[in-house]
């Protein structure tokens, strides 16, 4: 197993990210991944981190799929894959309707076959092999709807790319989708993953797998777990129970929370219905108290450094190829660097 790195979204003074970076890139992490949502965008910032680094892969965790075309995103991890000497990796997800019909103001669309037809025309760009044609439910390369012009034609790359294929990364976390990031991604970007619990998540990767013909470890499985390092555990705990109340209480309506239903597959289903229920009313404290140890325990990291070391054994027996640290702390990357 491997270490990345994720900084999040960016606001206020990036210094301290890029010294945490370049520390990481000089430890030898394997990747350093940056987010988007409504706010500040990944590529810009892997861009700052690629001018800063030498070695270290650039993760974007995601790309929101519906906020670009098929062929826009391809041209962006082109340009970044040559000016970090083929160092891109592209993590794209679909985002939820709240956000892409919020926030992007476009249809949020049929996920399982907007994803396989963005994937498959993202991968005939960067192959370059010939012109892009693509005629799928989704996507139309060109475009040929009714109000098309007739004036589109099928373009190839004008830029010449440092790699022929740049590994892409699914965000997925329904049993389908799953299922689907197995059968066509490079790589999987799990949110929360428990190693406790991959059960209920081998059934769909060994399927999605099997049904593409390929081996059991093609499949690159990249989780971000959160660290707090401290003595009161309880403490540690506690700074992580927020950001999880967010998600499966707040991202997403009542009944579209994909982050709840898989809080719910855990077998945390009572405790994820009454903190979606108090957030929901507005009581964000009350619905963060409502976390679970269990649960926070299992996707995190807390504590003193020790148990955090001794824990990371569970992870290295999982399927997990690459644990990325949610952390802003550089001796956190050092520590579990050489525990590995």
């Amino acid at each position: 197993m491997k270490l990345g790195l994720n900084v999040g979204m960016i606001g206020g003074d990036p210094t301290p990210m890029v010294e945490l970076v370049e520390r990481a890139d000089r430890l030898g992490l394997d990747s350093v991944w940056a987010a988007e949502a409504y706010g500040s965008d990944a590529v810009t910032v892997l861009s700052y981190l690629a001018a800063r680094t030498e070695r270290i892969k650039l993760g974007s965790a995601i790309l929101q799929m519906p906020a670009r075309s098929p062929a826009n995103t391809a041209m962006t991890a082109m340009s970044l894959d040559a000016l970090s000497g083929g160092r891109v990796l592209l993590g794209l997800g679909l985002s939820g309707p709240q956000v892409v019909e919020g926030w992007h103001g476009v249809p949020y669309g049929k996920p399982l076959a907007r994803t396989r037809e963005y994937v498959e025309i993202v991968r005939r760009a960067v192959a370059r092999e010939e012109r892009l044609e693509f005629d799928g439910t989704e996507y139309q390369v060109p475009y040929t709807g009714p109000d098309a012009t007739g004036l589109g034609k099928p373009l190839k790359s004008i830029l010449h790319p440092v790699r022929s294929s740049i590994p892409i990364y699914l965000a997925a976390i329904g049993p389908k989708n799953v299922r689907l990031t197995a059968e066509i991604a490079d790589g999987w970007l799990p949110i929360f993953y428990s190693p406790e619990r991959e059960d209920i998540y081998n059934e769909h990767l060994d399927a999605g797998l099997e049904a593409a013909g390929r081996d059991p470890n093609s499949l690159s499985i990249a989780p971000t777990a959160n660290v707090v390092v401290g003595d009161d555990l309880d403490a540690c705990r506690d700074a992580v129970r927020p950001g999880l109340a967010l998600y499966i209480g707040g991202m997403g309506a009542r009944g579209r929370n994909f982050y709840h239903d898989l809080a719910c597959r855990y077998g945390f289903e009572k405790e994820a219905n009454e903190i979606q229920d108090l957030y929901l009313d507005g009581k964000k404290a009350e619905a963060a108290a409502k976390v679970p140890d269990a649960l926070v325990d299992e996707t995190a990291l807390v504590g003193p450094m020790a148990r955090i070391v001794d824990r990371l054994e569970a992870w290295k027996e999982s399927r997990v190829s690459t644990l990325i640290l949610g952390t802003r702390d550089p001796e956190v990357l050092e520590r579990l660097q050489n525990a590995l």
